[in-house]
């Protein structure tokens, strides 16, 4: 399996540690990440309003793996964020919250794994963050006849971990292959062999609150609930986050999150899936009290 990350694993440190230790004091800031065939400008409606609400916020839209590009491998893609993030939280010492759409919610959860961070809150708007299994018009672009059942026999190859959405498809009826072919997800799970697990949970652990915004009416990320952490079992039944492996064995720190109250889930009905970033609604309720000076909740 490519592991990627780990070419990079010493320099990351050092300049995560020197990001953290250069810039301006008194300054907070918000990172946007954006979601698969976008990019930057998917969070301007927000950018508008968090603006004109917090004016002395430094806010940035990470700029990188736009539109098609966003189709191509995660790990090929983590690092250009990464080097925008750690610019970010140069330029707010005291405290990033990282709001992140769709599949940049995993890009999220790769720099957090990867990067000793100062994120105080990441706000995931409808990601997959336990995987994707369900049929998608934007998978229709690029495997035309493909169904849901059948996808892993592409994905599920070196030409599928190709395709972003292949390092994190998670078929249940298929958990061996899942766990030996797909490059992304089950190492940022910590449920395969991972020498830099320990850090990587580490890191994610220095998140102060983690805040999962999703909905029944999303109509691309299948299951919805995956946006909750929650995903199938064999018998294609939504299982509740506490009954995933990674999370009883508490792999890459999700329990401990749970338990200590750092867990904040939202469920919406009747907004579909490029409507999140856009509906002021979601933004008054699961994104401005996080921004509230003089200090996060």
């Amino acid at each position: 399996m490519v592991m990627g990350p780990q070419r990079r694993h010493l320099s990351i440190i050092l300049l995560s540690l020197t990001a953290l230790r250069v810039g301006v004091s008194g300054q907070r800031g918000v990172v946007f990440v954006h979601g698969i065939l976008s990019g930057p400008d998917e969070f301007d409606t927000l950018h508008k309003w968090i603006s004109a609400d917090f004016p002395d916020l430094n806010t940035t839209s990470l700029d990188a793996w736009n539109n098609m590009r966003s189709v191509e491998p995660m790990w090929r893609q983590v690092p250009a964020f990464q080097a925008q993030f750690l610019q970010a939280m140069e330029s707010s010492p005291d405290g990033v919250v990282l709001i992140c759409f769709s599949q940049g919610g995993l890009i999220c959860r790769a720099l957090l794994s990867l990067t000793h961070h100062n994120v105080e809150t990441m706000i995931a708007l409808s990601s997959p963050l336990a995987g994707q299994y369900g049929d998608t018009k934007w998978m229709q672009w690029f495997f035309h006849d493909i169904v849901q059942k059948d996808a892993y026999k592409i994905l599920y190859t070196k030409a599928g971990q190709e395709f972003s959405v292949g390092n994190y498809w998670n078929d249940p009826h298929h958990h061996d292959m899942y766990l030996k072919e797909v490059q992304f997800l089950p190492l940022l799970n910590n449920e395969t062999y991972n020498p830099n697990s320990t850090e990587y949970k580490q890191n994610f652990l220095r998140l102060k609150n983690l805040v999962l915004v999703g909905g029944p009416d999303d109509g691309i990320i299948g299951p919805w609930q995956s946006s909750q952490f929650q995903f199938y079992d064999k018998n294609d039944v939504v299982q509740p986050m506490a009954n995933q492996t990674w999370y009883k064995n508490d792999a890459f720190g999700l329990r401990t999150l749970a338990e200590q109250g750092r867990i904040h889930s939202h469920v919406f009905p009747n907004i579909y899936h490029t409507h999140w970033p856009r509906t002021h609604d979601i933004y008054l309720k699961c994104i401005q009290p996080w921004l509230k000076p003089p200090a996060f909740p």
